[in-house]
């Protein structure tokens, strides 16, 4: 349900989180590392979703065995490569693609700054091999600790040129968001963007924290933020993103169905609105999906729809001219078409 004479974006997609279950099974073959699983087949029960977790750490536990076989620097490569063509396949015009450094790197020991290199080098290979736009978010994974997102924060930094922003995802409840302070510090001395995961597993207050400690220019789900009235009005004034991935939402358990996600009143109140598949490796999902679930599911109108669509280019870390290159290139799709 999206109009395809505009540009889809897909802003909230986890780079970590969309391996292929094909891609686990041959590398695990590869590097001779242990499946719970004899096929392809039977290890998608592993990786996705196969109806909802009791939590979001229930659900970050499936990315797990996507990271277990990134054991050196060319299976990183190919992972972010296999990336850009799967978001050129489902359709988007543009995607930033986020990732965290750490948790890729963890496993087997790499060199964060190994992973980083080998990351862009397998985004910008596939984008010149597909018709995509690809931008790059480093995470900090606070789940491993201040030190720990310091020293990824260092490993993105180092090639500050290659990203637009920075996030700060992972164990929400266990790490808030005012014990990196001076990790955002650093961020806006850099000069880059800021979005961050908040309003998931914790109340209005983690929104609080992003949007005026970290300096958040998008917050990553926010479902919560619709507790706080006054949070509300604060979204709208500053227009301050949110980047809605109704069915991870679902996924993660941070609604109980889909009756009670709160994208509709995000729109009503005039906050702008982004749809996105968030970990469509694990969701099982594309972006066209999203579209659907918030037209039938969520009662989202067709032109309610379009204004995602316009929401996401316009909360896009992107220049004008950039933004602008996208409405050109979705026009020029239509013309192909026809």
């Amino acid at each position: 349900m999206f109009d395809p004479s505009l540009p889809l974006v897909d802003l909230h997609r986890h780079l970590d989180g969309n391996v292929r279950v094909e891609t686990i099974f041959e590398l695990a073959q590869q590097h001779q590392i242990s499946l719970p699983a004899n096929n392809v087949a039977d290890m998608r029960q592993f990786v996705q979703i196969q109806g909802r977790e009791n939590d979001l750490l229930g659900f970050l536990k499936k990315l797990d065995w996507m990271v277990n076989v990134l054991v050196d620097l060319e299976a990183v490569r190919r992972v972010a490569y296999e990336n850009v063509v799967d978001a050129a396949q489902s359709g988007l015009d543009y995607a930033e693609l986020r990732f965290s450094p750490y948790y890729m790197a963890m496993n087997h020991q790499l060199p964060m700054v190994g992973v980083v290199d080998a990351v862009i080098d397998g985004v910008y290979a596939g984008c010149q091999d597909y018709p995509v736009k690809i931008a790059l978010i480093g995470i900090m994974s606070r789940t491993f600790g201040q030190q720990a997102c310091l020293d990824e924060l260092e490993a993105i930094l180092a090639r500050r040129k290659h990203f637009v922003g920075v996030d700060l995802a992972g164990d929400e409840k266990g790490f808030p968001g005012e014990f990196f302070i001076k990790h955002f510090n650093k961020v806006r001395d850099a000069g880059l963007n800021i979005t961050v995961h908040a309003g998931e597993a914790l109340g209005a207050q983690s929104v609080w924290q992003a949007v005026t400690q970290l300096g958040a220019m998008r917050i990553g789900h926010g479902v919560r933020a619709v507790e706080d009235p006054r949070l509300m009005d604060y979204l709208y004034e500053h227009q301050i993103g949110i980047e809605s991935c109704p069915t991870s939402n679902l996924h993660t358990s941070t609604v109980s169905d889909y009756a009670h996600h709160p994208l509709k009143q995000f729109i009503n109140a005039g906050i702008p609105v982004s749809l996105n598949t968030d970990d469509p490796g694990v969701s099982n999902i594309d972006i066209a999906h999203e579209y659907a679930v918030a037209h039938h599911q969520l009662g989202l109108s067709f032109s309610q729809c379009q204004q995602c669509q316009r929401d996401g280019v316009a909360m896009a870390f992107l220049t004008q001219s950039e933004r602008l290159e996208l409405y050109q290139r979705a026009v020029g799709h239509i013309k192909n078409r026809g």
